[in-house]
């Protein structure tokens, strides 16, 4: 089985509900109708319920016509119980009674709300709007699990080829969240990745800590955070198989790796990519993604204290579709942590 059957599958044996806000959007709806159809999630669309149902008809789509929750967030019945529990998370950060039950008629608020208050849990977004206001409500509603400090983003990069990686099966990080993070954010990124390439890709991980050096061939401050990076992950978790600084080459071409970095665990297999930067991140997985014909599932943010998943406003419909899998999934391994 595949990395995206098998979470498919993981999340078909407990469904999860997760909320949709972008309800209005016709890919957010074709996906949610095969997610309905599939049995993957229950699923909470935000908007107006006749135009969604209007709009559903007109796409032909007949899973979400009484299958699907449906939440005017502008005319709904728990607007006032949402609004207090806002005001209440963020009245110290100054914000007015008045402001919060304004802002739960913002669908990209009253989702974080809605998995605060235990009336879901998750969410995917970012179809129709831009990271930033994603992440802001998450930020300051769900915030981040307990002992974490850092939120990240994380790709699954499923290769046509299967030489590199894990089968052909690359995760990339912090392709999402972090423009520059410190050596300290690096090493959580490092091992937080770990835990989703647990949890989602089902292998274990073969962390590289990338650079433009490779074991000390180049003197760079920016070296510098990356070796400082591997040495603070290697200290906080000695059981995870990471090593760095590490060209892309010496971290995946077993040849390059032998040579540059010989006795390495690491070098010539990794299967988890660790980036210096959100700059590297972002364009590596892009240039993966659409000159290798890379599937490329995600941001997968990792750190936050429920799943709250950014979508590219390039994505399709079938991109949703995975995403809200990842979402069920991720879900599904926080309750297990803390039974």
């Amino acid at each position: 089985m595949d990395v995206i059957s098998n979470i498919i599958a993981q999340a078909k044996a407990d469904m999860q509900h997760i909320l949709l806000p972008e309800g209005t959007d016709e890919r957010t709806l074709k996906a949610a109708d095969r997610l309905i159809a599939d049995k993957v999630a229950r699923i909470t669309l935000f908007g107006n319920k006749d135009g969604i149902e209007a709009l559903c008809r007109k796409l032909g789509l007949t899973n979400i016509m009484g299958k699907a929750g449906i939440i005017d967030p502008k005319d709904n019945p728990k607007k006032e119980e949402y609004a207090e529990l806002l005001y209440q998370l963020r009245k110290a950060k100054g914000m007015t009674r008045e402001q919060a039950v304004k802002l739960v008629e913002d669908p990209l608020y009253l989702g974080p709300v809605m998995i605060k208050n235990g009336d879901a849990d998750g969410e995917i977004a970012g179809a129709c709007n831009p990271t930033s206001n994603v992440l802001r409500p998450a930020f300051q509603i769900v915030k981040t699990a307990p002992g974490i400090s850092v939120v990240s983003g994380v790709y699954l990069m499923i290769l046509k080829d299967g030489t590199y990686g894990e089968n052909g099966v690359l995760v990339f990080a912090d392709c999402a969240v972090i423009p520059d993070p410190t050596a300290q954010e690096l090493a959580q990124i490092a091992i937080t990745t770990a835990h989703t390439t647990r949890a989602l890709a089902g292998f274990e991980p073969r962390i590289a800590m990338l650079s433009f050096s490779t074991k000390g061939s180049a003197k760079h401050e920016r070296i510098d955070k990356v070796v400082e990076a591997t040495r603070i992950a290697k200290e906080t978790d000695p059981t995870l198989m990471l090593d760095g600084e590490m060209q892309l080459d010496a971290a995946i071409v077993p040849e390059v790796g032998a040579s540059k970095a010989p006795g390495s665990p690491v070098a010539g297999k990794a299967n988890v990519l660790i980036f210096p930067s959100l700059e590297t991140g972002n364009i590596g997985y892009k240039l993966v993604q659409r000159l290798a014909g890379a599937v490329a599932v995600g941001p997968i943010l990792q750190g936050l204290a429920a799943p709250i998943n950014d979508l590219s406003r390039g994505c399709s419909s079938d991109d949703i579709y995975k995403t809200v899998a990842v979402a069920a999934v991720q879900s599904i391994q926080l309750k297990a942590s803390r039974r």
